[in-house]
């Protein structure tokens, strides 16, 4: 439960820590689940604090990818070498864009029809396979960059270009049919690549702007990355029902000896809150929703 324990002078001072009551620590939520469910006559009995820790944290995973807000971004300068490595807690990405002078985000797409596949040094054999040398005989040497990156990077972007498709079809003139959305922009693309945990960018978003929003799982380790952090892994008060529902269904679901009427109960429950965590998250204001609503040439009475 949240409760003001610090002066109103530290916390409007310079180095205040400013916005944090709309948070309690991890710690602090699994003490207040300890409290309200688990003891003698509780819904949870002789439960260990190794599993409620346990399925505290997979909850804070669980509601961080699809609930809670993502406040994780970057902002860097596109290099010339057009790649970026993922943040080290990065998981998935929100959104990826460039800011102009202005101060103006511009999304920026991913690509569909290109990748960045392992380049094989060997070269292949008349009967299909590779005669390797060096003293890994089983190793294969890869350049980090494919021909077809390399080629990508080093050439006009497709959104720049006159023609789409790199005058692949212009024989077959008046039998192509539209463009393909994905590439009826001009704010760059990106490409993923998973293996090597980096994105690869087109030549048009050389030296600009980048800003990278993306998910984490919530989770603070220490100074030293040895261990969790509870008490500096914070969870939104919003989402505080919704978590002590999350830990407790993984706490029931566990147990050989939970009712089956009671299990669905919870996972009822869960839903329920989870839902009404999303819906207030999202920050939806009325007076906000009805002006973006007004530019859509739509009436709007209220």
């Amino acid at each position: 439960m949240g409760i003001l324990t610090n002066a109103e002078q530290a916390y409007y001072g310079a180095n205040g820590n400013h916005g944090s009551y709309q948070f309690l620590s991890l710690e602090e939520a699994i003490d207040s689940f300890r409290a309200v469910y688990v003891g003698k006559g509780k819904i949870c009995e002789d439960v260990l604090d190794q599993d409620i820790t346990f399925h505290s944290i997979r909850a804070m995973q669980e509601l961080s990818f699809d609930t809670l807000k993502s406040v994780k971004d970057w902002e860097v300068t596109v290099p010339p070498q057009l790649v970026l490595v993922m943040p080290v807690d990065y998981v998935n990405y929100v959104k990826l864009s460039w800011s102009d002078s202005s101060g103006i985000e511009h999304v920026i797409y991913p690509m569909s029809k290109s990748s960045n596949p392992l380049d094989i040094t060997e070269s292949v054999e008349d009967w299909g396979g590779f005669t390797i040398t060096g003293a890994a005989d089983d190793d294969l040497d890869s350049d980090e960059n494919s021909e077809t990156m390399t080629n990508l990077k080093s050439a006009t972007p497709i959104q720049d270009q006159d023609s789409y498709d790199d005058q692949t079809y212009n024989g077959a003139l008046g039998q192509r049919f539209g463009l393909d959305p994905q590439f009826s922009q001009v704010n760059g693309s990106f490409f993923i690549d998973e293996t090597a945990g980096k994105f690869h960018f087109t030549s048009n978003l050389n030296g600009k702007t980048l800003i990278l929003k993306y998910i984490s799982d919530g989770i603070v380790t220490n100074t030293f990355n040895t261990a969790i952090d509870l008490n500096a892994t914070l969870l939104h008060k919003f989402a505080e029902e919704a978590f002590y529902k999350h830990v407790l269904y993984g706490l029931l679901l566990s147990r050989k000896d939970t009712q089956p009427q009671l299990l669905m109960t919870i996972k009822k429950e869960r839903f329920a809150e989870t839902r009404k965590a999303k819906l207030r998250l999202s920050n939806i204001k009325l007076e906000e929703l009805t002006q973006v609503l007004r530019g859509r040439s739509k009436q709007i009475k209220h």
